[in-house]
């Protein structure tokens, strides 16, 4: 069960309260402030496409700095060491500038507000209404895990009984999103996105003082994990045995290639904050500028998981204090962090899981009404009828969010479980994705059935191959990124078996569906005439990958 050690309370007091307290009572206010533009469905679930390319990039970026990043990755880090720096470098920068310069264009350009109505226009009712139900409960899986992480850390860390801390949190949340829309979200989240690194910064600094630089850290972790403990390579040839218990194929191509790209590519948590930026050049520059500051994101938060690995070398391990690896940060915060400083880190952590679980109630609320209750069940109602439906759908979403917060419960590590339903619910989904807008033949009941076995799949091969022992995986990640391939091998072949015996759509309805084909009535590209080296995606894409590179030298043998 993912709890905190009792151990880990901290010494708060009034300062520290009151700068939470500050904390929330700014979150709300940005709330109201944001309901003044909110005046149909376009700008509560879309923030009417108005937002300039600087707040939507640093909202991308924030959307992904939930549970599974503070808690998740440091967690990774102590756990698994150096290794963890592939889910950024080789995880997350590719797949974010490839989303920027190949698909915000299809996305954006054909005017949908959600990634399962682009699969309606491009394969069909079918493949959209099972894209869709499988969007809603990711959604609210995924805000389940924010939500509990946020309530354990005030249940551990503040004291506060566990169910108060629940209500408390998805209040706070609820109350935002349901007031301002999709505004009041994004602002929050370029708001939480400074708050968070004002946390993490300090934390970071004070825990390397404190375990001798990076030549103490270095030389305590060598001594005792291995010297392969800090590399990024070394010990993932085939047949070696590493702490991931992941091989370079199965990175690459598991997490690297098909978990990667399936996530940052077809998550409608992030993708939503692209499709709100004011144009088509906004849009494919949101990933990219976020591609910026999300290289440099595994210095504050999987540096600490190794700086509390020294620290605490109990952690992860069997013993009477029950410290997990879920524990790093906390554990962090309780031995380096004075009061007020100690306030900003539990304000930081708390605005980390606000972030992570607004982004997927507001795309559970933008999907379940635009997609499920207006396309199926409602149809053809007044713009206020959907703008009320939305905000009803929050508060539902939140309350099954609460629900589904205790299912993360069986995992110690909230990273593998988190990176389980991605592999169960994004990768099948960017198989279709890909294969439809690269091969025109590809037909209706292809996408369909292509994004039910690829789901199907990932679920066999780690419920009953991997769990009942079938085949021999070293660990949950490892697992993770061999389901993922599953699904993406699977969902492909059963995509070219159906093309290859059904009828394809007409060419003139794929019309900008297509990688190589336009639709007349997609917005066309700024004219040339400012060169600024911020307002070229391509230069800025190119600019991060080359980034992103230089970064992983260090780490890399």
């Amino acid at each position: 069960m993912i709890t905190l050690a009792e151990g880990l309370r901290l010494p708060t007091n009034g300062l520290d309260y009151t700068i939470l307290a500050l904390y929330f009572v700014v979150v709300l206010g940005i709330g109201f402030a944001a309901r003044r533009s909110v005046k149909t469905s376009l700008d509560f679930f879309l923030s009417g496409r108005s937002l300039p390319a600087w707040v939507t990039g640093l909202a991308f970026v924030a959307a992904n700095l939930g549970a599974t990043e503070i808690l998740g990755m440091a967690a990774n880090g102590a756990q698994y060491g150096a290794y963890t720096v592939h889910w950024y470098w080789i995880g997350a920068i590719p797949a974010m500038v490839f989303l920027g310069l190949v698909m915000m264009p299809f996305y954006y350009g054909s005017k949908v507000r959600s990634v399962p109505e682009f699969l309606l226009h491009r394969f069909g009712p079918s493949s959209h209404l099972l894209s869709s139900v499988i969007f809603a409960v990711s959604s609210v899986l995924i805000a389940g895990v924010n939500l509990y992480a946020m309530a354990i850390v005030l249940q551990a860390l503040l004291g506060w009984p566990q169910w108060i801390a629940i209500v408390v949190a998805g209040f706070f949340v609820l109350a935002y999103i349901t007031i301002g829309g999709l505004t009041s979200a994004i602002y929050n989240e370029v708001l939480q996105f400074f708050v968070i690194l004002a946390a993490l910064i300090p934390l970071t600094i004070v825990g390397l003082k404190r375990v001798g630089g990076w030549d103490g850290l270095t030389h305590s972790l060598n001594s005792s994990h291995g010297d392969a403990f800090l590399t990024a390579w070394k010990g993932t040839g085939i047949g070696e045995g590493n702490p991931l218990g992941a091989n370079w194929l199965t990175i690459v191509l598991g997490l690297g290639f098909v978990m990667s790209f399936g996530y940052w590519t077809t998550n409608f948590a992030e993708v939503q904050r692209a499709l709100s930026a004011k144009n088509l050049s906004a849009a494919k520059r949101t990933p990219l500028i976020a591609a910026f500051p999300k290289i440099f994101i595994p210095m504050v938060v999987v540096v600490p998981g190794l700086i509390a690995l020294v620290m605490e070398p109990t952690l992860g391990k069997a013993g009477a204090d029950g410290l997990q690896y879920n524990d790093a940060i906390p554990v962090l915060m309780r031995d380096l962090l004075p009061n007020g400083v100690l306030g900003i880190a539990v304000t930081g952590l708390l605005a980390a899981f606000m972030a992570g679980m607004a982004a997927n109630v507001s795309s559970f609320n933008t999907v379940f009404t635009n997609d499920i209750w207006a396309a199926y069940l409602k149809k053809g109602r007044e713009d206020a009828y959907y703008l009320k439906t939305g905000r009803v759908v929050t508060a539902v979403g939140v309350l099954i969010g609460m629900g589904t917060a205790f299912i993360a419960s069986s995992f110690s590590n909230i990273m593998n479980y988190l990176q389980t339903l991605f592999s169960f619910f994004n990768v099948p989904l960017f198989v279709v994705f890909i294969i439809g807008m690269f091969w025109k033949r590809t037909s209706a009941a292809a996408g369909f059935w292509g994004l039910l076995s690829g789901t199907v799949a990932a679920m066999v091969n780690y419920f009953w191959l991997y769990k009942q022992g079938i085949i021999s995986i070293p660990s949950d990640q490892g697992a993770n990124f061999v389901s993922s391939i599953v699904a993406f091998v699977v969902g492909a072949l059963v995509m070219f078996v159906v093309t290859m015996v059904t009828k394809p759509k007409s060419t003139e309805s794929l019309a900008g569906l297509v990688y190589g084909t336009r639709s007349p009535d997609m917005e066309e590209l700024p004219a040339k005439g400012d060169d600024a080296w911020y307002r070229r995606p391509a230069l800025l894409g190119w600019g991060a990958i080359v980034l992103a590179a230089v970064c992983y030298l260090p780490f890399s043998f």
